[in-house]
């Protein structure tokens, strides 16, 4: 039987660096590898012996697209750990930051990265000669996310603002008044958007994901809930280690995730699967006007929930501002003593995992830190394995570029991934 190998040495478009094989036999897929080769970070182990107030700057330099996810969950994990609780108005503006990243994060993606995939073009300088509006206005409704997360955390790329307890020092009323002509005009434009985007074409697919997110009582999740699945899941977040396990293969400098034994799919699609009822009235209509609503396990249409999910985080960082009060003082004291705590937050990728144990000198004795990418590669692998036979009928330069498309679905952030390895020397006789 004919035996075929399909490689993808550098994977385009995605955040971070990769590479991808799939092994065929006949038109049965017999392999797939998720390459995942950048060095490892190693952050976990840089955060042991620091003190638990440091943990915030240092898990934001995981990540430059993401850094607000890593800095949310770190707060919330430390702040488990030492008994804190923090205020009502710097919860509200701790969720208007974390609004600004999944704008700047999902617009880079959709328009940058994914929407190449489905206008037949090779990037986004191709994508702009077709479509210069379009990236114009994408580029414009980027930059109203940016502002937020420059506002509140500092400057937009790996914020200095925030701080266990709080922020070092709170907006002004007028700072975030400022954003908001701004913030109303991408609202438009992100409806626009998904209008758009709902023209294109999907492959007509549907997978049995188990869906893993957050969900909240009353909110679209951001900075809190318990973690819930489709497979039946439902626990606090201090119980994650119990269900979930990572695990190391050879291939890859990522640890991957699994729910009792079996891959999990989080990030858009799932959070859009749990947590629809909780949107705002503007983004459930855009949703159903271009024929969106759950349960959608078409991977190709995670661009649109991501639509979707830009339309909301405008539409909540309007209304925050609109409502909001300037914190009587930017960040409440937190005392230093031992503990263990944990957090997770809603990354725009997924779900994001961190617990540190804490000694009595609040200094971190032991870290781990899960990232989305690490809990969606075995569900990557999944969906390459299914269109196994699609491959091995494609001319190879059209099977590679197939394959990466499936993995663009996801979004994946390579850099976050890589903060394990477990090197290991072997005498062979």
């Amino acid at each position: 039987m004919k035996t075929r190998t399909i490689r993808v040495d550098y994977m385009a478009r995605v955040e971070g660096e990769a590479a991808l094989t799939v092994r065929l036999k006949g038109d049965e897929v017999v392999g797939v590898e998720l390459r995942i080769f950048e060095p490892p970070r190693l952050f976990e182990a840089l955060l042991r012996g620091r003190s638990c107030f440091e943990a915030p700057d240092i898990t934001a330099r995981i990540c430059g697209i993401c850094p607000v996810a890593y800095q949310m969950t770190a707060c919330a994990a430390v702040e488990s750990a030492l008994g804190v609780e923090v205020p009502a108005d710097i919860r509200t503006l701790r969720r208007l930051l974390y609004c600004g990243e999944w704008i700047e994060s999902h617009l880079l993606h959709m328009i940058m990265l994914h929407a190449p995939d489905f206008l037949g073009v090779d990037d986004a300088i191709a994508m702009a000669k077709l479509h210069p509006e379009r990236v114009r206005a994408g580029l414009r409704m980027k930059k109203a996310g940016n502002a937020i997360v420059t506002a509140l955390g500092g400057r937009e790329v790996h914020p200095v603002n925030v701080r266990i307890g709080g922020f070092y020092k709170a907006p002004s009323r007028s700072d975030l008044e400022a954003l908001l002509p701004e913030l109303r005009w991408a609202r438009d434009a992100a409806a626009d958007t998904i209008d758009w985007m709902g023209g294109f074409e999907f492959p007509a697919v549907d997978h049995p994901y188990d869906f893993v997110a957050l969900r909240h009582p009353e909110e679209y999740p951001l900075c809190e809930g318990r973690i819930v699945s489709t497979s039946g899941l439902d626990i606090d977040v201090r119980d994650y280690d119990s269900r979930f396990v990572e695990s190391q293969v050879a291939y890859s400098h990522a640890l991957q995730t699994t729910l009792d034994g079996k891959s999990i799919f989080c990030g858009p699609l799932a959070r859009f699967h749990h947590n629809f009822e909780r949107l705002p009235a503007v983004a459930r209509i855009a949703a159903e006007r271009v024929g969106l609503r759950p349960p959608c396990t078409n991977p190709y249409k995670s661009i649109l929930v991501r639509g979707v999910e830009v339309l909301f985080a405008l539409d909540e960082a309007i209304r925050i501002i609109e409502n909001v009060s300037s914190p009587r003082l930017p960040f409440i004291q937190a005392p230093g003593r031992a503990g263990t705590g944990f957090g997770c937050t809603e990354a725009p990728r997924g779900i994001l995992y961190h617990r540190y144990t804490i000694d009595d000198e609040a200094t971190i004795a032991d870290a781990k830190i899960v990232p989305p990418t690490s809990q969606n590669q075995r569900s990557i692998e999944d969906d390459l394995a299914r269109i196994g036979k699609a491959l091995a009928a494609l001319p190879l330069a059209e099977a590679r570029a197939r394959a990466e498309r499936v993995v663009r679905n996801y979004d994946p952030c390579i850099s976050c991934a890589t903060h394990f390895l477990d090197l290991r020397f072997e005498i062979v006789a």
